[in-house]
């Protein structure tokens, strides 16, 4: 136990909190899991930490244990309402409950820097909410880390390199502003209902600016129309981005035979500087 709260499979009798696949719910049980889950966010002490998705709290609690300043948790099954204000009235003043859709709320005005976000994150919104935060306006982001659960082959994606399977347009947004790594991975039957995979925690540490400079709506489009045809020559699946897209790929060493899945981000990031050049020339 990590705290003086009930198990959690006895939280989920209470509440009825039978998991929902429409919600891409999978619950952790284990207090033991979420408690090393939160520990993997690093030093909680002193900072604001962002929650999507909390259920019946186990990360929430583990988080809370582990010393986060406010834990300021977004959750759209109003089923687990009852079960996380247990948790706010067993630590008063530290836990925020917001309900509603993570997609559609701004947390900053419930939220005082540092921040870190942490999660178990609904299978049905993990990837478009990490892009999200991947890709602000602004660079650095409000957050300084993000330790997030995702199915183990979306986490594959993100730590991927050149020439593997999983290397792609993830892996190059990520890694391209973040480092990233798998620090825990998870089997089904950790989780309740067991998914069909296996999971896997990544850890990003946002960098003070990205790793190589580059346009990032440039870059976006390079990485867009590469990956979308991997199968093609970087000449042929780049060739409606510039009529000189041959000549571009060698200014920057890339050979325009190549397929993008062989190409390290520092050669995208080159490549994205001499296309925006061309396009202002």
């Amino acid at each position: 136990m990590i705290d003086n709260l009930p198990p959690l499979r006895e939280v989920i009798a209470t509440h009825d909190l039978s998991a929902k696949k429409q919600l891409g719910q999978n619950f952790l049980l284990d207090l033991n899991l979420t408690h090393k889950i939160a520990r993997q966010a690093g030093d909680l002490t002193g900072c604001d930490v962002l929650e999507i998705g909390p259920g019946p709290g186990g990360l929430t609690r583990g988080l809370l244990a582990c010393g986060a300043r406010h834990v300021l948790a977004i959750e759209k099954d109003p089923r687990a309402l009852p079960a996380l204000e247990q948790i706010a009235a067993a630590y008063p003043g530290r836990l925020t409950i917001i309900t509603g859709d993570a997609l559609a709320i701004d947390p900053m005005a419930h939220l005082t820097p540092p921040i870190r976000v942490a999660a178990n994150l609904p299978y049905n919104v993990g990837t478009e909410l990490l892009i999200r935060w991947l890709t602000p306006r602004d660079w650095p982001p409000f957050w300084q880390s993000l330790t997030l659960m995702f199915q183990k082959e979306v986490a594959q994606r993100i730590t991927a390199t050149p020439g593997s399977k999983a290397y792609g347009r993830l892996a190059l947004l990520a890694q391209w502003r973040a480092d990233a790594r798998i620090v825990m991975t998870l089997p089904p039957e950790a989780f309740v209902p067991a998914p069909k995979v296996h999971s896997a925690v990544v850890h990003l540490t946002a960098l003070p600016q990205p790793r190589f400079p580059a346009d990032a709506a440039v870059l976006g489009q390079i990485t867009a129309a590469g990956f979308n045809q991997r199968r093609k020559m970087l000449r042929a699946s780049l060739k409606g981005l510039h009529p000189q897209i041959e000549a571009l790929l060698d200014s920057v060493a890339i050979p325009p035979t190549a397929r993008a899945e062989e190409i390290e981000l520092e050669q995208f990031c080159a490549l994205a500087r001499a296309l925006k050049a061309a396009r202002e020339a």
